[in-house]
């Protein structure tokens, strides 16, 4: 029977799995497969795998429950094997990789910022800011047709969200990652500008929320972030 394999953690983590039951129809119960000084978390699994909410809920249940008693690795959802001996054979050959991983991240969360800006607020902002730009909007408004205009505005606002987008990650990026062992900047989606992961200490988690929370309230205006956390460290497992 195939294996459905949710992290990897170090020998000695205590994996309280009481009460929890996996991925799929059967609610199997959670188990401890054990190779070369690793503990792999895994359930028995018949049906195919599919991002269903009772079973992306199941997976990340069983990760909130490892990261309450210390920093595992965890795998993305949808991860299986053929049965135990294979994932005995996985942590013995990878076992280097993972005890190295497992220590870089042990005693930590990952936390993840994604900051974005309200396209009319940040309109208003280039607009008061460019006289050019003020010009060319007012030109467009009363009405003259020439091509030009709008194109000129559309390169120079976009070249100025650009610019102030750029900037705002690189101050975010500098305010927070001190406060992190490692941070990863992954790509944005949507009207995002910033896609942080930040690797937390658990002993500064209340100093990092602070100073977070200090830079929501100094942001240019418009900005919001929001912050996720504390979180399995998913973005720093090789």
């Amino acid at each position: 029977m195939a294996v459905y394999v949710y992290a990897v953690a170090r020998g000695d983590h205590p994996c309280r799995l009481d009460g929890l039951t996996g991925i799929g129809s059967g609610e199997p119960p959670v188990r401890v497969v054990e190779s070369a000084g690793l503990r792999a978390v895994v359930s028995d699994v018949e049906e195919e795998v599919r991002p269903r909410r009772r079973d992306i809920a199941a997976h990340q249940a069983v990760l909130d429950r490892l990261l309450a008693d210390g920093t595992p690795l965890p795998l993305r959802f949808g991860y299986t094997a053929p049965d135990d001996d294979s994932v005995r054979r996985v942590l013995d050959e990878r076992a280097a990789t993972y005890l190295d991983a497992l220590a870089g991240v042990q005693g930590c969360a990952e936390y993840n910022i994604k900051a974005g800006q309200e396209q009319s607020v940040l309109l208003r902002s280039i607009l008061d800011a460019s006289p050019r730009a003020s010009s060319l909007n007012d030109e467009i408004l009363s009405g003259h047709t020439d091509p030009r205009l709008p194109l000129e505005l559309g390169q120079l606002v976009a070249a100025e969200v650009e610019a102030r987008r750029s900037t705002a990650s690189t101050e975010l990026i500098r305010a927070l990652a001190p406060m992190a062992r490692a941070y990863v900047v992954h790509p944005p989606t949507g009207e995002d500008f910033l896609n942080l992961s930040l690797l937390i200490p658990r002993d500064g988690e209340d100093t990092f929320l602070d100073a977070h929370a200090g830079l929501a309230r100094e942001t240019g205006e418009g900005v919001r972030t929001r912050v996720a956390g504390p979180l399995p460290p998913y973005s720093f497992v090789p």
